[in-house]
């Protein structure tokens, strides 16, 4: 239902809908503070389970992808269970469903990978034949792309199962998003943190969004005053690449916009499934009054340059 801010003599508490997991709690946790520090809107944390939650024997990728984060999120949005979602902004297809939006990103986290190891102090170290887990298809093109001779193991469940996998040794190393490890203060658990030059994040890694109805203008009125212009802004052209580029949940895409004093920089990257090749492209750009806009034409222009050079590794 669209609430309207003279409806109710006091604001409502807003039913903030999350996943449950340790991380997803914390996000979720940042966004509640947030809405209370900027918009003076209390909120009440609505706790659901996803299907990727639930499925942990199989892959992503085998599942249909990162959607599988999303959907019972938005189903609960769709069906007035909750005002609003926190997603990773990673896990969000660029395909949403009709009535639903991003209303708010809040300040990116550090977009980096990190490398944890007991075996070695980075990934280039590793005695040959060594296990290095992960659950990105992207990370997986990445490391074979460096270490052909590692054997890549699935891995899937929250940061603390993974970690626990890693200190009983079924693991040697794995990758994990630096900015989740953060957010749950266990940044001393990097053995080392991956350059965003020479390693691609996933795109829109650090960033939390917020996803709300489209017809909820209080809502939205209320998400608008944590939104960060700037991550906006990058997220929208790392966004609009990938949706050019197209692809599936099999596909190995990589990239990074950063945006600050007028000028979008951009590095994007697409790899063939086994890390034995991959096609790259980047830009800077000046963006005027209409950054986002412009943000996002300039994103797509991009993925479409580079879609005909890879489209046999976008295809199922």
């Amino acid at each position: 239902m669209t609430r309207s801010m003279t409806q109710s003599p006091s604001p409502p508490v807003l039913r903030l809908g999350t996943r449950g997991s340790r991380l997803a709690l914390a996000q979720a946790e940042i966004v509640r503070a947030a809405l209370a520090a900027e918009a003076g809107v209390a909120c009440e944390l609505v706790v659901l389970k996803t299907s990727g939650d639930r499925i942990l024997d199989r892959s992503l990728a085998d599942l249909g992808g990162k959607g599988l984060f999303t959907k019972e999120l938005e189903e609960a949005l769709l069906g007035d269970k909750i005002d609003l979602a926190v997603h990773s902004m990673k896990d969000v297809p660029v395909g949403l469903p009709s009535d639903l939006g991003i209303g708010a990103v809040l300040p990116r986290e550090d977009v980096r990978d990190a490398f944890l190891s007991r075996a070695a102090p980075s990934m280039a170290e590793l005695p040959e034949g060594s296990r290095i887990g992960t659950s990105s298809v992207r990370r997986a093109a990445q490391i074979a792309r460096l270490r052909s001779d590692l054997e890549i193991m699935p891995l899937r469940g929250n940061v603390d199962t993974r970690l626990t996998k890693l200190d009983s040794g079924a693991f040697d190393a794995m990758i994990l998003a630096y900015a989740g490890l953060k957010r749950l203060e266990l940044q001393h658990r990097a053995t080392c943190v991956l350059s965003a030059d020479e390693w691609l994040p996933a795109l829109s890694q650090g960033a939390i969004g917020i996803e709300i109805r489209q017809t909820d203008d209080y809502v939205a009125r209320a998400v608008a005053k944590v939104n960060d212009r700037a991550t906006e802004i990058a997220i929208g052209c790392e966004r609009a690449f990938q949706t050019a580029l197209g692809g599936s949940c099999h596909s190995s895409i990589a990239g990074l916009a950063t945006f600050a004093q007028g000028k979008l920089a951009f590095h994007g990257e697409v790899l063939a499934p086994d890390g034995s090749d991959f096609v790259d492209i980047s830009f800077e750009a000046d963006l005027t009054t209409h950054a986002l806009a412009e943000s996002v034409a300039a994103g797509h222009a991009a993925g479409e340059a580079l879609k005909p050079r890879v489209r046999a590794w976008l295809e199922p």
